[in-house]
Parts: structure tokens; C-alpha cells; sequence
């Protein structure tokens, strides 16, 4: 947070315009990463319906494209979902960060609590820790989730509608596309030496598993290198 004498110099309408901004931004260059997804869903077996339920329901990208990729790959569905499910556990450690904050005022309540569950990724956490004051910080983390949770479910539909008209995606070359989707949403978060330490890591262990183990298998192992980096650091910070 910045200092909270500067940020009573400026008002309240000031912030709020700036955040909702910020959120209308953030959730225009997220929420259009769902047409990728939509469109190598489909690519991958699935119904339009299908893809748009797992935007609705699990509702994290990265874990999306995991799930996408491994199943475009012949892996099992089962191991599909578990590196889905290893990679969004970091959505309950920002849970831990934003709960503070949120329950401060009028905090969220019954359907509202569940509503605000399904926001916690790391867009909405990173806008709402950056404001100045915890108004502002309430405000950006709704404003920035509902955006990306809209604009992303409104572009999985349209992918996954023009994915379904394309046909087999072997003929254009989409077979591929899962993973360096999932790569380019990824790259923006290696900020930082033990990000990238993580991400070598994750990367070698899962390259050298790839011959000796079932498809899936070595994602749910990058996954919880992954993991294991993000339980140390939150230990640390307690």
C-alpha cells in the first residue's frame, strides 16, 4: 500500500475513476486470452458447452490451459484436472492476502463470500494490493475480477464457437497451440530470480520426466515444484 497521507489528498472520486480504469484495462488484456482458450478446448475434444463450463466453474486460466494441454496431448482427464488443481492452490494463498481486506466494511456475505471466491486470481489480487487505501483496494479487487471473470467467459464462448467450425485442428496446426498459449500467459509472472528459479526447475524436472512416465504425469510434477515454492514463501512471509 502507499502512504496513506498522500492518498487523503486526493479523492475519493479521483481513486475511484483510476481504479476502475486499472480494472477495465487489466480485464480487456485478460479476458481476451479466453478466445485462445474457447477455440484449443475444442481443439482438444471438447464441446463449445464443455470449454464454457470450465471458464465458468474454473475459472483460473493457467489451470485452464494445463488441463487443456495435457488432454490435447492424450493425457487422461483425471491427470488433466490434478495439474489444473495444483496449479490454481495458489488461489487460496491470495485468499490468505486479499481476506483482510475484504472483510474490513462491508465485507462479503453468503452468496456474496462464494462470489468473491470465485474472483481470487492473480489479477484482482494484484490490482487490489496496489491501491493506496483498503476503499480502494475493495473496490479494485471486485471491479478487476468481475471485468475478467465477463470479458473471459464472453470470449471462451466465441473461441470455442470458431474452434468448432475450424474442424480438425491438425490441419492448420493447433494440435501444438495449447502449450505455448499456456506459456505466453505464464511469461508475464517470471518477475524476479526466484521466479525463474522456480520456473527452470519445474521446467527440467518435467522435460526429463516426459520419456519415462505417462502423458500428464510430468505437469503435475512442474505443478508441484511450483507449489512447493509457493508453500515456502508464504511460510517465510508469516
Amino acid at each position: 500500500m502507499d502512504d496513506p497521507a498522500r492518498a487523503g489528498r486526493v479523492s475519493w472520486q479521483e481513486r475511484r475513476r483510476a481504479t476502475v480504469r486499472q480494472a477495465a484495462g487489466v480485464g480487456l488484456a485478460t479476458g481476451s486470452y479466453g478466445v485462445s482458450f474457447g477455440a484449443l478446448a475444442v481443439a482438444a475434444g471438447l464441446s463449445p458447452a464443455q470449454a464454457c463450463a470450465l471458464s465458468l466453474l474454473a475459472f483460473t486460466g493457467g489451470s485452464q490451459f494445463a488441463y487443456v494441454g495435457v488432454v490435447a496431448g492424450g493425457g487422461a482427464s483425471a491427470s488433466g484436472a490434478l495439474s489444473a488443481l495444483l496449479l490454481g492452490s495458489r488461489n487460496a494463498l491470495y485468499g490468505l492476502r486479499v481476506a483482510p481486506l475484504l472483510r474490513r466494511g462491508p465485507g462479503p456475505r453468503g452468496l456474496r463470500r462464494a462470489v468473491g471466491a470465485q474472483l481470487v486470481i492473480d489479477e484482482s489480487t494484484a490490482v487490489a494490493l496496489g491501491q493506496p487505501d483498503e476503499r480502494a483496494a475493495r473496490l479494485g479487487f471486485w471491479a478487476t475480477g468481475l471485468a475478467v471473470y465477463a470479458l473471459w467467459n464472453a470470449s471462451t464462448l466465441l473461441g470455442a464457437l470458431a474452434g468448432d467450425l475450424l474442424g480438425d485442428p491438425r490441419t492448420y496446426g493447433l494440435d501444438a497451440a495449447a502449450p505455448a498459449a499456456f506459456v505466453a500467459l505464464l511469461a508475464p509472472r517470471l518477475r524476479g530470480r526466484e521466479a525463474w528459479a522456480v520456473a527452470a526447475v519445474a521446467a527440467v524436472l518435467a522435460v526429463a520426466l516426459v520419456p519415462a512416465v505417462p502423458v500428464g504425469v510430468p505437469v503435475l510434477a512442474a505443478g508441484a515444484v511450483a507449489l512447493v515454492a509457493a508453500l515456502r514463501g508464504a511460510r517465510a512471509a508469516a
